[in-house]
């Protein structure tokens, strides 16, 4: 049986799929505690916007922000040739998992620590490592569960409006469907973790606001990994076959592939 499913190409790519997106999705989550300045990686000055009545706004964003617009890409990548169920599984699965990864960081913190261990961070110039070891990975379980739940109910978000939209566009404009469906589910996302996150510490203006920079940027990074995708769907037509990757589309519409015609290639 093994061996089908490693010969299989569609099922590797599945499973390719689904292992990037669980081990993005971890990573994100983990690297997630850092802030940084999007300005000084350019070495420009902050840029100091006033919106919704608060002012000196500036790009600061976590680290997470980096990986999590590749998770939007791979959903839509998984929806156009695997459809909707194939992105509740694995946005399921990746929950699962960094729900257990959450659990284990907690456990770590916990376990006390070795003094072999706590006198060789002063060598290193860390005063105390368990201190740092609890601030990395202590995260708020406020700011856990906003972004487990802000996850999920953007990827149902990206999945339906990504349906809506080929419905009315069949093949064609891949561009719409994957930016459209991104581009509205990352509005939802931006909001729901910081809700659920932060309202009990700042007021709604604020939160409007830095959810709107946010959003500004995961805007500006959809629109950038727009050609991603159509590269992505290339590579994966040359992998399966042209006639197989029609097929599969059908099929993530909910169109019983036995009963197309056989497709012929564009010269």
């Amino acid at each position: 049986m093994i061996n089908a499913i490693l010969k299989d190409r569609p099922t590797k790519l599945f499973l390719g799929f689904t292992a990037f997106f669980c081990c993005n999705a971890l990573i994100a989550e983990a690297i997630g505690t850092k802030l940084f300045s999007l300005e000084k990686i350019f070495g420009v000055k902050p840029a100091n916007f006033t919106l919704f009545g608060q002012s000196g706004l500036s790009f600061t964003l976590t680290c997470g922000v980096l990986l999590w617009p590749l998770e939007f890409v791979i959903t839509d990548i998984v929806n156009e040739f695997f459809g909707p169920k194939a992105v509740r599984r694995i946005s399921i699965t990746a929950v699962i998992l960094i729900s257990y990864a959450f659990l284990m960081y907690y456990l770590a913190i916990g376990i006390p620590p070795a003094d072999v261990w706590l006198a060789s961070s002063t060598k290193q110039g860390v005063p105390n490592i368990q201190d740092s070891f609890n601030a990395i990975f202590g995260q708020n379980m406020r700011i856990i569960l906003g972004s487990l739940v802000a996850f999920l109910v953007s990827q149902v978000v990206d999945v339906t409006v990504f349906h809506q939209i080929k419905k009315r566009t069949g093949n064609k404009h891949l561009w719409l469907r994957a930016t459209g469906s991104t581009l509205v589910s990352q509005l939802v996302d931006s909001y729901i973790v910081l809700f659920i996150a932060f309202s009990s510490y700042f007021g709604w203006q604020l939160i409007l606001a830095i959810g709107l920079m946010n959003y500004i940027y995961k805007f500006t990074v959809a629109i950038v990994l727009t050609p991603l995708i159509y590269f992505v769907e290339k590579r994966i037509e040359k992998y399966v076959g042209h006639e197989t990757a029609h097929k599969m589309k059908q099929t993530a519409m909910g169109i019983d592939a036995d009963f197309l015609p056989p497709v012929v290639p564009e010269p």
